[in-house]
């Protein structure tokens, strides 16, 4: 499946995407091993990060446990942003 031009893509998963991204960076994992450590794909975790994927509140939870963190630190995307 070919993956949506940007102006396609819904600008909140996009969003979300980006604040995986730059946490996972941040704690010096790579897509398979934060994909390990939530037991999703890394397949998954790429799509999430492209904003391509919209997922459910239970992987939500496993990417903040992934990442070490509080669910409300990853969906927190407003404050994030500079």
């Amino acid at each position: 499946m070919a993956t949506p031009p940007p102006e396609k893509r819904d600008p909140d998963l996009v969003a979300f995407g980006s604040r995986v991204r730059t946490l996972r960076n941040n704690a010096g994992l790579t897509q398979e091993s934060l994909a390990a450590a939530s037991g999703l794909h890394w397949t998954f975790i790429g799509q999430i990060e492209r904003g391509t994927r919209n997922l459910s509140y239970r992987n939500v939870l496993r990417i903040a446990k992934g990442l070490g963190i509080a669910a409300s630190e990853l969906v927190d995307v407003e404050q994030a942003q500079p």
